[in-house]
């Protein structure tokens, strides 16, 4: 005979006010995806004209964003009397683009109305972007691989993007010979100050910077999408080949996110996108790497590729540019001394490590047969070679 204990099934009791709040915040996206400004507009507190008004502006602005989903986690509802608070992720995917969701958190505050339950408030969480809707009006430019959406631009400039966007696509797979989209996301804000809001960040640190990625390092399928952000700004004043080596730059770093991690250098992360960036250009390295030049003419060679600081931005220009051209030609030197594929090999190798430490060492012996001391050697008399 078998004996079975007694027992019974115990489950968190159903909050409904929480309940009432995902079905509020489920109108909401459903309301996006049907493109139904209504409905968008009916889930809001019917006394908060001001808030009415705004979010039906916001609703205008982002008309024209191809959304393949919209949607919210309640992560958490606090709440008493008629008043409720609810810590929420929005999600949302560009049909056509992102093969995982953008995440942005959203607290949003509702109040009960005659049984109802409505949208008093809705506002970045704690430290998050804006949005590029919250902007202003969004226009959108569809390329055959690149999808740029801008806010207050010309036309003109958006199409000029596309197109040069389009470009850089083949070039970075023609470099990069692993999977990846192929497809390319681009905001263009409409200025510095909005570029730092849409990065989270104080815009002073990318004065001067033509365009950034944003992305997580080392992501799989289910990472956050990744966007370019062009500085309306400095993008402008570069030349025609300027901005197509910052676009093929920043289209690199999309392409090689998921190998890229916390292992990875910056003087090999950057130094790489700018080598597939300049590959085939014909530009010189005295062209390339002018700041560079200069200092190893006027003796100044570095005994050591650049660390990671050296790459922070809102410091000495000159220095920064120093050690984007330093990883540059030290990726160079691999392509040209030991081939191309042992370039991508060594990227690969570094990216799959857990931990920093031994990363570079190791790839570096795996893949070129030197040791690190051996290959800053080579470095430096290439550097010799190249610019003195």
């Amino acid at each position: 005979m078998l004996l079975l204990p007694a027992c019974t099934s115990r489950t968190a009791p159903v909050d409904p006010t929480a309940e009432a709040v995902r079905r509020t915040l489920d109108a909401r996206a459903d309301a996006v995806l049907r493109h139904d400004r209504a409905a968008w507009l009916d889930v809001l507190d019917p006394r908060a004209g001001a808030l009415r008004e705004a979010q039906g502006t916001e609703f205008d602005n982002f008309a024209d964003v191809p959304f393949g989903s919209w949607e919210y986690t309640v992560r958490g509802v606090r709440h008493q009397g008629g008043r409720a608070v609810a810590d929420a992720e929005l999600r949302y995917r560009v049909d056509g683009y992102d093969t995982a969701p953008v995440v942005a958190s959203r607290i949003v505050e509702l109040a009960e109305r005659d049984g109802r339950w409505y949208v008093t408030a809705d506002r970045p969480g704690s430290g998050a972007p804006q949005q590029l809707w919250q902007q202003g009006d969004v226009e959108a430019v569809r390329g055959s691989r690149s999808l740029v959406l801008g806010v207050g631009q010309d036309p003109k400039r958006l199409r000029e993007l596309a197109a040069a966007t389009d470009l850089a696509v083949p070039a970075v797979t023609d470099a990069w010979p692993q999977e990846w989209a192929g497809r390319v996301v681009v905001l263009v804000p409409p200025s510095l100050e909005d570029m730092g809001r849409l990065l989270g960040a104080p815009a002073a640190g990318f004065r001067g910077i033509a365009a950034v990625t944003t992305g997580r390092s080392g992501g799989g399928p289910d990472a956050p999408a990744d966007r370019v952000v062009v500085n309306p700004e400095a993008y402008g004043l570069l030349g025609e080949h300027g901005q197509d080596v910052v676009l093929t730059h920043e289209t690199v770093h999309v392409a090689t996110r998921a190998h890229t991690s916390a292992a990875t250098p910056m003087w090999l992360s950057e130094g790489f996108a700018d080598w597939v960036a300049y590959r085939g250009s014909g530009r010189s390295a005295e062209e390339i790497a002018p700041e560079l030049r200069d200092a190893v003419r006027a003796g100044d060679l570095p005994s050591a590729l650049p660390d990671d600081q050296a790459f922070s931005f809102g410091g000495d220009a000159g220095a920064l540019a120093r050690a984007y051209e330093g990883g540059w030609l030290a990726c160079e030197l691999i392509a040209e001394r030991w081939g191309e594929e042992r370039l991508t090999g060594v990227y690969r190798s570094v990216g799959a490590a857990e931990h920093r430490d031994g990363a570079v060492e190791h790839a570096l012996a795996r893949e070129l047969g030197v040791t690190v001391e051996d290959f800053t050697a080579q470095w430096r008399d290439h550097l010799r070679e190249r610019l003195g």
